[in-house]
């Protein structure tokens, strides 16, 4: 009897043996899943994950969002207010029915994606017998001097433009402002863009 009672604690203290490790695995195993579960980040709603957000900040620090047009307006030309009064189109001072045309880094010029924008202006103004202001602006880059001259270039190079395309030149005045006027008073790349612009004022 006593044999027996020896032989069954010794067969259990090696089934313990046995089954602990495994014991131990599957609860290691649950803790590691748990683990894992909780460093799954979910991004908040309305939220762009971290990594395109990244991306998105080195286009900006590189210059790639630039390439647009600044604000995003349509090209065909639009109505007078009732009563003649005459607005402004949303993100510049350029008159409604007009389109502010915008350029390049230190550049006056007008860029091919802003063809369209002066022809339209030219057909506008073929169509109306409006007297035309034409406002050169700038970023905040560089000195003040440098960029009254580069606002004038830029204004002399839209009407110039807009002379080819049977504008009368009599009709067209213009002015720099330089960095003076700005729409957009980020200090970031988009903000500039937005910036290096001609507005284009009904002033009669």
């Amino acid at each position: 009897m006593f044999k027996n009672l020896v032989k069954l604690i010794i067969i259990g203290v090696f089934v313990g043996f046995i089954t602990l490790p495994v014991i131990g695995c599957s609860k290691k195993t649950v803790k590691v899943d748990q683990a894992e579960e909780s460093v799954k980040v979910e991004e908040p709603a309305g939220q762009e994950p971290a990594a395109e957000a990244e991306t998105n900040a080195g286009q900006m620090e590189t210059g790639v969002i630039n390439e647009g047009a600044g604000p995003a307006e349509s090209l065909e030309s639009q109505p007078l207010d009732k009563g003649g009064m005459i607005g402004t189109v949303e993100g510049s001072r350029t008159s409604t029915g007009l389109l502010p045309v915008y350029f390049d880094f230190d550049k006056s010029v007008i860029r091919p994606d802003q063809v369209e924008r002066a022809e339209a202006n030219a057909d506008f103004m073929k169509n109306n017998a409006y007297k035309v202001q034409i406002e050169g602006n700038c970023d905040e880059r560089g000195t003040n001097e440098y960029n009254m001259a580069l606002g004038e270039r830029r204004a002399m190079s839209a009407k110039k433009y807009l002379v080819n395309l049977g504008v009368d030149p009599n009709r067209l005045n213009t002015i720099s402002y330089g960095e003076e006027r700005p729409v957009n008073f980020g200090h970031d790349e988009l903000s500039w863009s937005q910036n290096r612009r001609d507005d284009f004022v009904i002033v009669e």
